[in-house]
C-alpha cells in the first residue's frame, strides 16, 4: 500500500481572501515576521498497490478532474515516505 499526496493551492495570480484574513489575524495572536499566508488543500490517497507510474497517472487524473480546479488552482502530486 502507499500513500500519495496531493497539494492544492490558488494560482498565484487568484486572490486569497482566506491567506490574508489569517495573515492579518497573526500579529494580533503574537506572531510576527510574516509577509503573507497563502491557504490551499491537502489530500491524502491510500493505493491499493505501489505507488508506480501508472498509479501516479490516475492520481493526477483524480486532481483534474475532481480534486483542483485548475482554472484557478495548481497541484502537485508526491509518494509519501
Amino acid at each position: 500500500m502507499a500513500r500519495v499526496i496531493v497539494d492544492v493551492m490558488l494560482k498565484p495570480e487568484i486572490l486569497d481572501p482566506q491567506g490574508q484574513a489569517i495573515a492579518r489575524a497573526l500579529p494580533r495572536l503574537g506572531f510576527s515576521g510574516v509577509a503573507a499566508v497563502r491557504q490551499g488543500k491537502r489530500f491524502e490517497v491510500d493505493l491499493d498497490g505501489p505507488a508506480d507510474e501508472a498509479a501516479l497517472d490516475e492520481v493526477r487524473k483524480m486532481a483534474e478532474t475532481l480534486l483542483a480546479n485548475t482554472v484557478i488552482e495548481d497541484y502537485s502530486v508526491r509518494v509519501e515516505g
